[in-house]
């Protein structure tokens, strides 16, 4: 017994120690963390180098925490009356990003015989894009005060929002349900979210008073808990652990939200870190290179279809031509959002291995490709228009 507590704690040591340095080389290179986390738990887990055998169960558990804390941050990120007015401004864009790039997600799963479970579930893969990568892109490049920001911003809470419904309907499918408990399912999670809207909007500041305190001991141990009981109950009536801490998040409101997110961020990090890890860990790479020319194949369609639902939001925003492509290219990159909804589709066991191995590939390659994307579009567009600009003409020479 003690030497297993002990290979525990060197393993777990090892791990929170790797996902360090990984933070860090990803910080120095300027590019997400996700993809670096993935590969960590490729190399230690199922088919890998080394394979970890006696940290499973926390990591496990941990994970679950990292879920409920991305989306507690998530919501805490939203008060309602902004959800509201992105609701408003951002929906005929929110619905063509649904129809552009949760398609390719369902088609490729019909073309892999991976059933409705598994269509379902790649549709949520490819549609969302990641809201932490594509804030930190646009913070580093100074872009915040750009004219088509806004549209991003809000495409972003669209499909924020559209996860509210998706999640409950996805575990519902997963589990087997008929589509009768799916609408079930559904109407309560709408139910919820509504009833949470107008709360919030109207009633928000009790409910950052029940949380709140000036002791930040205190005021963690009731946000955590008051997170995990949320979710536990979520969970238990089908409507998503996940969703339960977003919803709580909108209805915190006000100073009290901003010191949620501070003193919440760090735990967030590194619950959410070993949720990735995980789900490299129960990704055998083996199965990766039968996949990898699907993953190939969506990364190329989904990241044209993300620059055209920018494009044309950005447009009917009135932005520049610049502007339109910025909002594009902003919106390409996919992360930790792709992952939790991969990650109840392979804890369900409904799926084949191949799929956790294609949304991996996939999502590794458009963590890495969204920032150089957002990155690379203006000086690409310059180049474009300096080779498709007419030469001067000649000068006329001189007469004597």
């Amino acid at each position: 017994m003690a030497n297993e507590t002990a290979l525990a704690l060197i393993q777990l040591g090892a791990v929170f120690f790797g996902l360090g340095v990984l933070g860090r080389i990803a910080a120095r290179i300027g590019m997400s963390p996700i993809p670096l986390y993935l590969i960590g738990g490729l190399i230690f887990g199922t088919g890998g180098l080394i394979e970890l055998r006696h940290v499973d169960e926390f990591i496990h558990l941990a994970s679950e925490i990292g879920v409920v804390l991305l989306l507690l941050l998530l919501g805490l990120e939203y008060s309602a009356p902004e959800l509201v007015t992105g609701m408003r401004r951002s929906w005929p864009a929110g619905l063509l990003d649904i129809a552009l790039n949760a398609t390719p997600g369902v088609v490729v799963a019909i073309a892999l015989g991976w059933g409705f479970p598994g269509a379902i579930a790649m549709a949520g893969v490819t549609y969302i894009s990641s809201s932490g990568i594509v804030a930190k892109v646009l913070n580093d490049l100074g872009r915040l005060g750009n004219r088509e920001t806004p549209v991003i911003l809000s495409i972003l809470v669209f499909e924020d929002l559209v996860m509210a419904g998706y999640l409950p309907v996805l575990t519902a499918v997963l589990a087997g349900a008929s589509i009768a408990a799916g609408l079930k399912t559904l109407g309560i999670a709408l139910v919820a979210v509504t009833v949470v809207l107008v709360i919030a909007l109207r009633y928000g500041k009790y409910v950052s008073a029940v949380v709140a305190s000036d002791d930040r001991e205190i005021f963690l141990l009731k946000l955590l808990g008051a997170a995990l009981l949320v979710a536990g109950f979520a969970s238990a009536v089908q409507v998503s652990a996940a969703v339960g801490a977003f919803l709580l998040g909108i209805a915190i409101s006000d100073s009290t939200a901003k010191d949620a997110t501070k003193i919440l961020e760090p735990l967030r990090d590194l619950f959410a870190a070993l949720f990735f890890v995980l789900f490299g860990l129960t990704t055998d790479p083996t199965t990766i290179p039968p996949v990898l020319g699907w993953a190939c194949l969506l990364v190329v369609v989904t990241t044209a279809t993300k620059i055209a639902t920018g494009w044309w939001a950005a447009k009917h925003a009135g932005a520049s031509r610049n502007g339109r492509a910025r909002a594009g290219a902003a919106l390409v990159a996919h992360g930790e959002f792709s992952i939790v909804i991969a990650g109840l589709a392979v804890a369900a066991d409904v799926v084949p291995a191949e799929f956790a191995a294609l949304a991996t590939t996939y999502v590794l390659l458009m963590a890495v490709l969204g920032p150089v994307a957002a990155r690379v579009v203006e000086p690409l567009l310059a180049m474009a228009a300096r080779t498709a600009k007419p030469p001067a003409p000649a000068p006329e020479p001189l007469s004597d």
